[in-house]
């Protein structure tokens, strides 16, 4: 639900929350022509190991543009997180440079092995300017490991990997694929099928331009912008999407209806339906959740479908923007077993099979546009969409990918919960792009 923990997810997905920095090009010098024995990407793709290991001082290795986005404090905290799960890194293996200062190399692990991109500088000192962990390979991977590490995660996980022919979904690998998890911003996916169901009626078209009426809460693409500025439906739906926007999807939700929503959530199997009835915005949940509406939040939660609507409408001069309490959320995860959007991965599944029916070219651009996963984890897929969503104890990520090798249509999703505490991204970012590698597969 948050944009802001959506924009990290993403970030997190590419990168494992590395940054990759651009170059600025410049002309080679007379030393660089001379070829020496070994190039400067050569050089600091050998300290690579050093450098998570922590045995090599962070400002000799990165450029401070690189430090400036990446603290070390951040750094050492991805490092940790990737020592933890795959143990210590041990040596640097098929390094690959066209010109000396940018490629990819392998870097070893007690355990699997990273594809790195690594940048350096044209500057004399060489210092790293960009470094983004793609991928990673397990060492004789397989969906019982994942599995395994996934129920080994504090709190509740479900993932289903299964293959989409038609209205078939044939289960490949799973665990609690039918249980109902918090979802977060995955719920859009329901806005946008909605959307582009109205679209192929003729009810309307992805270039009508709408205000954008409902501005929200930690919205990435639409923070600050006047309420009613004019966007087109297409542009709504990518930011909706891509990064998560709170604004857009709110503006959508109150333009297509919200009793339309429920009932394309019903038509696309959602098994349990009335979790999400009334079919909530974000800045209603958000306000809910806040300490502003205590007493309307137990009233909501004790009530019916047919009463929590009629509270929801009561409320709507209130559950505004301006009422949010931002505050509430610094603490942990609130009520998220109770005001949330929720759905298991089989509902998931279902849905990208009816995105997917709708044979259109805009939704699938929307989902493709951030994969969630990076270059070198997308690489076997000739399509590859997604979906993330995430608030303090609530993480989820989806894909829809058509395999290069066969073109068949596989969905990869899962779900983690943590009432207690706040759940770690790149743990499952981890997990789920070693099931996209086994799907691929």
């Amino acid at each position: 639900m948050r944009a802001s923990l959506h924009r990290r997810l993403s970030l997190a997905t590419a990168a494992l929350a590395c940054a990759l920095l651009p170059l600025s090009t410049s002309a080679q010098t007379a030393a660089e022509q001379t070829a020496p024995t070994t190039t400067a990407f050569e050089r600091r793709a050998a300290q690579l190991p050093d450098v998570v290991a922590g045995n090599m001082a962070y400002d000799d290795y990165f450029a401070p543009a690189f430090r400036a986005e990446v603290p070390q404090s951040r750094f050492a905290a991805i490092t940790g997180s990737l020592i933890a799960q795959y143990g210590r890194a041990l040596s640097v293996e098929s390094v690959q440079s066209a010109d000396g200062r940018s490629g990819t190399l392998q870097l070893r692990f007690e355990k699997g092995t990273a594809t790195v991109r690594l940048d350096v500088g044209a500057s004399a000192d060489e210092r790293v300017t960009g470094l983004l962990i793609t991928g990673f390979a397990v060492d004789g991977d397989n969906f019982h490991r994942i599995a395994a590490d996934l129920a080994g995660l504090p709190g509740a996980t479900g993932f289903l990997v299964a293959e989409i022919d038609g209205d078939a979904i044939r289960t490949i690998a799973s665990a609690n694929a039918d249980r109902q998890y918090a979802v977060g911003s995955t719920f859009k996916l329901y806005i946008l099928n909605e959307l582009a169901a109205q679209i192929a009626t003729g009810k309307r078209r992805w270039s009508d331009v709408v205000p954008l009426s409902h501005p929200s809460f930690s919205s990435v693409a639409t923070a600050n912008w006047p309420k009613d500025a004019p966007v087109t439906l297409q542009t709504l739906a990518n930011w909706m999407i891509s990064v998560s926007d709170n604004g857009a999807a709110d503006t959508l939700l109150h333009l297509l209806g919200r009793d339309a929503i429920e009932a394309r959530m019903r038509a696309a199997g959602h098994s349990e339906p009335s979790r999400n009835i009334p079919f909530l915005s974000t800045v209603e949940a958000f306000a809910l959740k806040g300490n502003n509406f205590a007493v309307e939040r137990a009233a909501f939660i004790g009530a019916d479908d047919k009463a929590q609507r009629r509270l929801i409408d009561a409320n709507a001069d209130r559950l505004t923007l301006a009422n949010v309490d931002g505050v509430s959320f610094t603490a942990g995860p609130r009520f998220i077993g109770e005001l949330e959007w929720f759905a298991s991965p089989r509902d998931i599944a279902r849905l990208m099979a009816d995105l997917r029916r709708r044979n259109s070219a805009p939704v699938m651009a929307a989902m493709a546009i951030n994969n969630g996963v990076g270059p070198v984890a997308a690489e076997p897929w000739r399509y590859l969409g997604y979906k993330g969503g995430s608030e303090n104890g609530v993480l989820s990520m989806s894909l829809l990918g058509q395999r290069k090798s066969d073109g068949k249509w596989l969905v990869v999703t899962a779900s983690w919960n943590n009432p207690e505490a706040n759940v770690e991204t790149d743990r499952l970012v981890g997990l789920v792009t070693r099931l996209l590698a086994l799907a691929a597969k």
